[in-house]
Protein backbone atom coordinates (compact mmCIF):
# COMPACT_ATOMS: atom_id res chain seq x y z
CA UNK A 1 0.00 0.00 0.00
CA UNK A 2 2.80 2.43 0.87
CA UNK A 3 4.58 1.71 -2.42
CA UNK A 4 1.36 2.29 -4.33
CA UNK A 5 0.70 5.63 -2.62
CA UNK A 6 4.27 6.79 -3.19
CA UNK A 7 4.09 5.82 -6.86
CA UNK A 8 0.84 7.71 -7.39
CA UNK A 9 2.18 10.84 -5.70
CA UNK A 10 5.46 10.75 -7.64
CA UNK A 11 3.69 10.37 -11.00
CA UNK A 12 1.25 13.20 -10.32
CA UNK A 13 3.97 15.54 -9.06
CA UNK A 14 6.15 14.64 -12.04
CA UNK A 15 3.37 15.37 -14.51
CA UNK A 16 2.73 18.73 -12.87
CA UNK A 17 6.45 19.59 -12.96
CA UNK A 18 6.84 18.69 -16.64
CA UNK A 19 3.78 20.74 -17.55
CA UNK A 20 5.19 23.72 -15.65
CA UNK A 21 8.54 23.43 -17.45
CA UNK A 22 6.82 23.29 -20.83
CA UNK A 23 4.93 26.55 -20.27
CA UNK A 24 7.42 28.38 -18.05
CA UNK A 25 7.65 31.30 -20.49
CA UNK A 26 3.91 31.52 -21.09
CA UNK A 27 1.45 33.22 -18.75
CA UNK A 28 -0.80 30.64 -17.10
CA UNK A 29 -3.40 33.12 -15.87
CA UNK A 30 -6.91 32.41 -17.16
CA UNK A 31 -6.03 29.00 -18.59
CA UNK A 32 -8.33 26.89 -16.41
CA UNK A 33 -12.03 26.53 -15.67
CA UNK A 34 -13.67 26.17 -12.27
CA UNK A 35 -11.71 29.02 -10.70
CA UNK A 36 -14.09 29.06 -7.72
CA UNK A 37 -12.34 25.86 -6.56
CA UNK A 38 -9.38 28.06 -5.60
CA UNK A 39 -11.37 30.04 -3.02
CA UNK A 40 -10.17 28.86 0.39
CA UNK A 41 -12.58 27.27 2.87
CA UNK A 42 -12.85 28.25 6.53
CA UNK A 43 -12.06 31.44 8.40
CA UNK A 44 -9.44 29.72 10.53
CA UNK A 45 -7.35 28.73 7.51
CA UNK A 46 -7.86 32.04 5.74
CA UNK A 47 -6.87 34.02 8.83
CA UNK A 48 -3.57 32.12 8.77
CA UNK A 49 -2.88 33.15 5.18
CA UNK A 50 -3.93 29.74 3.80
CA UNK A 51 -0.96 28.03 5.47
CA UNK A 52 -3.11 25.07 6.44
CA UNK A 53 -1.92 21.85 4.77
CA UNK A 54 0.04 20.82 7.85
CA UNK A 55 -2.54 22.32 10.23
CA UNK A 56 -5.66 20.67 8.81
CA UNK A 57 -7.32 18.81 11.69
CA UNK A 58 -10.98 19.77 11.36
CA UNK A 59 -13.83 19.34 8.88
CA UNK A 60 -12.31 21.88 6.44
CA UNK A 61 -9.47 19.40 5.89
CA UNK A 62 -11.70 17.95 3.15
CA UNK A 63 -10.67 20.99 1.10
CA UNK A 64 -7.08 21.61 2.26
CA UNK A 65 -5.74 18.12 2.95
CA UNK A 66 -8.14 15.14 3.13
CA UNK A 67 -5.69 13.24 5.33
CA UNK A 68 -6.44 15.66 8.18
CA UNK A 69 -9.96 14.24 8.45
CA UNK A 70 -8.48 11.23 10.24
CA UNK A 71 -7.51 13.49 13.18
CA UNK A 72 -11.08 14.61 13.93
CA UNK A 73 -12.10 13.19 17.34
CA UNK A 74 -15.88 13.66 17.01
CA UNK A 75 -18.56 14.60 14.49
CA UNK A 76 -18.14 18.08 13.03
CA UNK A 77 -20.29 20.28 10.83
CA UNK A 78 -19.28 23.65 9.38
CA UNK A 79 -21.13 26.52 7.71
CA UNK A 80 -19.22 29.20 5.79
CA UNK A 81 -20.60 32.40 4.26
CA UNK A 82 -18.52 34.94 2.37
CA UNK A 83 -19.51 38.11 0.55
CA UNK A 84 -16.97 37.55 -2.19
CA UNK A 85 -15.56 40.09 -4.61
CA UNK A 86 -18.01 42.01 -6.89
CA UNK A 87 -20.97 41.19 -4.59
CA UNK A 88 -20.75 37.46 -5.34
CA UNK A 89 -22.14 35.11 -2.69
CA UNK A 90 -19.95 32.19 -1.62
CA UNK A 91 -21.37 29.48 0.66
CA UNK A 92 -20.03 26.19 1.94
CA UNK A 93 -21.44 23.44 4.15
CA UNK A 94 -19.59 20.29 5.18
CA UNK A 95 -19.74 17.47 7.68
CA UNK A 96 -17.19 14.92 8.94
CA UNK A 97 -18.09 11.75 10.84
CA UNK A 98 -15.47 9.49 12.50
CA UNK A 99 -16.18 5.76 12.13
CA UNK A 100 -13.81 4.53 14.80
CA UNK A 101 -10.79 2.58 13.59
CA UNK A 102 -12.34 2.31 10.12
CA UNK A 103 -11.58 5.96 9.39
CA UNK A 104 -13.51 9.21 8.86
CA UNK A 105 -16.17 9.94 6.24
CA UNK A 106 -16.87 13.51 5.08
CA UNK A 107 -19.01 15.36 2.54
CA UNK A 108 -19.36 18.97 1.43
CA UNK A 109 -21.32 21.29 -0.84
CA UNK A 110 -19.85 24.54 -2.17
CA UNK A 111 -21.78 27.14 -4.17
CA UNK A 112 -20.94 30.44 -5.84
CA UNK A 113 -23.76 32.65 -7.14
CA UNK A 114 -23.80 36.14 -8.65
CA UNK A 115 -27.58 36.63 -8.70
CA UNK A 116 -29.59 37.90 -11.66
CA UNK A 117 -28.48 40.49 -14.20
CA UNK A 118 -29.85 41.95 -17.43
CA UNK A 119 -29.17 40.34 -20.80
CA UNK A 120 -27.53 43.08 -22.86
CA UNK A 121 -26.63 43.09 -26.56
CA UNK A 122 -25.10 45.55 -29.00
CA UNK A 123 -28.55 46.59 -30.18
CA UNK A 124 -30.07 46.58 -26.66
CA UNK A 125 -27.37 47.92 -24.33
CA UNK A 126 -29.93 48.67 -21.61
CA UNK A 127 -31.29 45.12 -21.69
CA UNK A 128 -33.49 42.89 -23.81
CA UNK A 129 -36.00 42.29 -21.03
CA UNK A 130 -34.45 38.91 -20.20
CA UNK A 131 -32.44 38.07 -17.10
CA UNK A 132 -29.55 35.64 -16.72
CA UNK A 133 -27.63 34.07 -13.85
CA UNK A 134 -24.21 32.49 -13.41
CA UNK A 135 -23.36 29.95 -10.74
CA UNK A 136 -20.84 27.29 -9.76
CA UNK A 137 -21.35 24.20 -7.59
CA UNK A 138 -19.00 21.53 -6.24
CA UNK A 139 -20.04 18.42 -4.31
CA UNK A 140 -17.37 16.37 -2.59
CA UNK A 141 -17.21 13.08 -0.66
CA UNK A 142 -14.02 12.06 1.12
CA UNK A 143 -12.55 9.41 3.35
CA UNK A 144 -9.43 9.36 5.54
CA UNK A 145 -7.76 6.81 7.74
CA UNK A 146 -4.82 6.56 10.11
CA UNK A 147 -2.39 3.85 9.05
CA UNK A 148 -0.19 4.42 12.10
CA UNK A 149 -0.34 6.70 15.11
CA UNK A 150 1.67 9.27 13.08
CA UNK A 151 0.69 8.77 9.43
CA UNK A 152 -2.71 9.31 7.80
CA UNK A 153 -3.95 9.27 4.23
CA UNK A 154 -7.11 10.73 2.72
CA UNK A 155 -8.84 11.07 -0.63
CA UNK A 156 -11.96 12.76 -1.95
CA UNK A 157 -13.97 12.66 -5.15
CA UNK A 158 -15.90 15.67 -6.37
CA UNK A 159 -18.43 16.68 -8.98
CA UNK A 160 -18.09 20.21 -10.39
CA UNK A 161 -20.65 22.12 -12.43
CA UNK A 162 -20.65 25.69 -13.76
CA UNK A 163 -23.55 27.40 -15.49
CA UNK A 164 -24.18 30.75 -17.21
CA UNK A 165 -27.54 31.47 -18.84
CA UNK A 166 -28.32 28.47 -21.10
CA UNK A 167 -24.78 27.04 -21.05
CA UNK A 168 -23.23 24.63 -18.57
CA UNK A 169 -20.09 22.54 -18.05
CA UNK A 170 -19.26 19.75 -15.62
CA UNK A 171 -16.27 17.69 -14.55
CA UNK A 172 -15.13 15.02 -12.10
CA UNK A 173 -12.00 15.34 -9.97
CA UNK A 174 -10.15 13.81 -7.03
CA UNK A 175 -8.13 15.23 -4.14
CA UNK A 176 -5.53 13.22 -2.24
CA UNK A 177 -3.45 14.07 0.80
CA UNK A 178 -1.04 12.74 3.40
CA UNK A 179 -0.19 13.96 6.88
CA UNK A 180 2.77 12.84 8.98
CA UNK A 181 3.39 13.76 12.60
CA UNK A 182 7.13 13.72 13.33
CA UNK A 183 8.87 12.98 16.62
CA UNK A 184 10.40 16.47 16.62
CA UNK A 185 8.01 18.35 18.95
CA UNK A 186 5.08 16.73 17.07
CA UNK A 187 5.76 18.87 14.00
CA UNK A 188 3.37 17.97 11.17
CA UNK A 189 4.27 17.59 7.49
CA UNK A 190 1.38 17.63 5.05
CA UNK A 191 0.99 17.24 1.31
CA UNK A 192 -2.04 17.38 -0.97
CA UNK A 193 -2.98 17.42 -4.65
CA UNK A 194 -6.30 19.05 -5.49
CA UNK A 195 -8.59 19.04 -8.54
CA UNK A 196 -6.93 16.27 -10.53
CA UNK A 197 -9.64 15.40 -13.01
CA UNK A 198 -11.39 15.81 -16.33
CA UNK A 199 -11.69 18.95 -18.44
CA UNK A 200 -14.71 21.25 -18.62
CA UNK A 201 -16.48 22.23 -21.86
CA UNK A 202 -19.45 24.56 -22.09
CA UNK A 203 -22.50 23.09 -23.82
CA UNK A 204 -26.01 24.39 -24.39
CA UNK A 205 -28.38 26.08 -26.79
CA UNK A 206 -26.56 29.43 -26.79
CA UNK A 207 -24.08 27.98 -29.32
CA UNK A 208 -26.84 27.16 -31.82
CA UNK A 209 -26.71 29.32 -34.96
CA UNK A 210 -27.88 29.35 -38.57
CA UNK A 211 -25.25 29.26 -41.28
CA UNK A 212 -25.02 29.72 -45.03
CA UNK A 213 -22.50 27.15 -46.29
CA UNK A 214 -21.78 29.07 -49.52
CA UNK A 215 -22.80 32.74 -49.54
CA UNK A 216 -21.67 33.10 -53.17
CA UNK A 217 -24.50 30.88 -54.43
CA UNK A 218 -28.13 31.93 -54.71
CA UNK A 219 -31.12 29.72 -54.04
CA UNK A 220 -29.46 27.44 -51.50
CA UNK A 221 -30.55 27.10 -47.89
CA UNK A 222 -29.01 30.05 -46.08
CA UNK A 223 -30.25 29.00 -42.65
CA UNK A 224 -28.78 25.57 -42.01
CA UNK A 225 -28.81 24.69 -38.33
CA UNK A 226 -25.32 24.58 -36.84
CA UNK A 227 -23.54 25.15 -33.56
CA UNK A 228 -20.28 26.71 -32.42
CA UNK A 229 -17.65 24.43 -30.91
CA UNK A 230 -16.27 25.39 -27.50
CA UNK A 231 -12.83 24.44 -26.21
CA UNK A 232 -12.10 22.16 -23.28
CA UNK A 233 -10.41 23.71 -20.25
CA UNK A 234 -8.59 21.88 -17.49
CA UNK A 235 -9.31 22.31 -13.79
CA UNK A 236 -7.06 24.39 -11.48
CA UNK A 237 -4.66 21.62 -10.45
CA UNK A 238 -2.83 22.50 -7.25
CA UNK A 239 0.01 20.78 -5.43
CA UNK A 240 0.56 21.83 -1.80
CA UNK A 241 3.16 20.93 0.79
CA UNK A 242 3.36 22.38 4.28
CA UNK A 243 4.70 22.08 7.81
CA UNK A 244 3.21 23.18 11.12
CA UNK A 245 4.26 22.98 14.73
CA UNK A 246 3.95 24.53 18.17
CA UNK A 247 6.65 26.89 19.40
CA UNK A 248 4.78 27.56 22.66
CA UNK A 249 2.66 24.87 24.33
CA UNK A 250 1.21 24.94 27.84
CA UNK A 251 -2.12 24.64 29.64
CA UNK A 252 -2.67 28.38 29.37
CA UNK A 253 -1.47 29.28 25.90
CA UNK A 254 -0.33 27.91 22.57
CA UNK A 255 1.45 29.43 19.59
CA UNK A 256 1.46 27.46 16.34
CA UNK A 257 3.43 28.45 13.24
CA UNK A 258 2.74 27.10 9.76
CA UNK A 259 4.46 27.35 6.39
CA UNK A 260 3.03 26.19 3.03
CA UNK A 261 4.31 26.14 -0.55
CA UNK A 262 1.85 25.99 -3.48
CA UNK A 263 2.44 24.99 -7.09
CA UNK A 264 -0.67 25.67 -9.25
CA UNK A 265 -1.04 25.01 -12.97
CA UNK A 266 -2.61 28.42 -13.69
CA UNK A 267 -0.67 30.98 -11.67
CA UNK A 268 2.66 31.76 -10.08
CA UNK A 269 3.99 29.62 -7.24
CA UNK A 270 3.39 31.00 -3.76
CA UNK A 271 4.52 30.64 -0.17
CA UNK A 272 2.14 31.13 2.76
CA UNK A 273 3.08 31.75 6.37
CA UNK A 274 0.64 31.82 9.25
CA UNK A 275 0.39 31.82 13.02
CA UNK A 276 -2.33 30.98 15.53
CA UNK A 277 -2.20 32.08 19.17
CA UNK A 278 -4.63 30.32 21.51
CA UNK A 279 -5.56 31.36 25.04
CA UNK A 280 -6.69 28.29 27.02
CA UNK A 281 -8.03 26.92 23.71
CA UNK A 282 -10.93 29.33 24.21
CA UNK A 283 -9.95 32.45 22.27
CA UNK A 284 -7.80 32.55 19.16
CA UNK A 285 -5.86 35.22 17.27
CA UNK A 286 -4.49 34.53 13.79
CA UNK A 287 -2.31 36.27 11.25
CA UNK A 288 -0.82 35.31 7.90
CA UNK A 289 0.60 36.43 4.60
CA UNK A 290 0.73 35.05 1.06
CA UNK A 291 3.81 35.68 -1.07
CA UNK A 292 3.79 35.01 -4.82
CA UNK A 293 7.02 34.03 -6.57
CA UNK A 294 8.00 35.42 -9.99
CA UNK A 295 4.72 37.31 -10.18
CA UNK A 296 5.57 40.77 -11.56
CA UNK A 297 4.25 42.99 -14.30
CA UNK A 298 6.29 44.48 -17.13
CA UNK A 299 7.57 47.26 -14.86
CA UNK A 300 8.89 44.77 -12.32
CA UNK A 301 6.35 45.70 -9.62
CA UNK A 302 4.44 43.02 -7.72
CA UNK A 303 1.16 42.18 -9.41
CA UNK A 304 -0.53 39.93 -6.83
CA UNK A 305 -4.01 40.71 -5.47
CA UNK A 306 -3.70 38.86 -2.17
CA UNK A 307 -1.45 39.49 0.78
CA UNK A 308 -2.04 40.17 4.48
CA UNK A 309 -4.70 38.25 6.42
CA UNK A 310 -5.87 38.25 10.03
CA UNK A 311 -8.56 36.57 12.05
CA UNK A 312 -9.99 35.62 15.42
CA UNK A 313 -12.21 32.96 16.92
CA UNK A 314 -13.84 31.58 20.05
CA UNK A 315 -14.51 28.04 21.28
CA UNK A 316 -17.63 27.69 23.42
CA UNK A 317 -18.79 24.61 25.32
CA UNK A 318 -22.57 24.56 24.78
CA UNK A 319 -23.25 21.28 26.55
CA UNK A 320 -21.30 18.33 27.84
CA UNK A 321 -20.75 16.89 24.36
CA UNK A 322 -21.23 19.89 22.07
CA UNK A 323 -18.81 22.65 21.17
CA UNK A 324 -19.46 25.77 19.12
CA UNK A 325 -16.68 27.48 17.15
CA UNK A 326 -17.16 30.95 15.69
CA UNK A 327 -14.34 32.21 13.45
CA UNK A 328 -13.77 35.42 11.52
CA UNK A 329 -11.08 36.38 9.00
CA UNK A 330 -10.09 39.46 7.05
CA UNK A 331 -8.19 39.42 3.77
CA UNK A 332 -6.63 42.30 1.86
CA UNK A 333 -7.04 42.03 -1.94
CA UNK A 334 -5.47 45.40 -2.79
CA UNK A 335 -7.34 47.13 -5.61
CA UNK A 336 -10.07 44.50 -5.37
CA UNK A 337 -10.97 45.65 -1.85
CA UNK A 338 -11.19 43.49 1.28
CA UNK A 339 -12.97 40.20 1.94
CA UNK A 340 -14.44 39.25 5.30
CA UNK A 341 -15.35 35.66 6.09
CA UNK A 342 -17.45 34.07 8.84
CA UNK A 343 -17.43 30.38 9.77
CA UNK A 344 -19.48 28.36 12.24
CA UNK A 345 -18.31 24.91 13.39
CA UNK A 346 -20.25 22.49 15.56
CA UNK A 347 -18.56 19.53 17.22
CA UNK A 348 -20.76 16.88 18.80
Amino acid sequence: MKKLLISVVVMMVGATYLHAQFVENVSKVGTTAGSFLEIGIGSRAMGMGEAYVGMADDVTALYWNPAGLALIPRNQVTFVHTQWLADINFNHIAGAFPLGRSGTLAASLTSLNMGEDKVRTVFYPEGTGEMFTASSVAMSVGFARRFTDRFSFGAAGKYIREQIWHMSASALAVDIGTLFRTQFNDMRIGMSISNFGTSMQLEGRDTQITHDIDESKEGNNSKISAHLDTDEWSLPLLFRVGIAGEVIQSNHQRLTLALDANHPNNYAESVQIGAEYAIREFAFLRIGHKFYLNDKNEDGDPNSPEGFTAGAGVNLLISRNTRFYLDYSYGDFGLLDQVQRFSINLEF
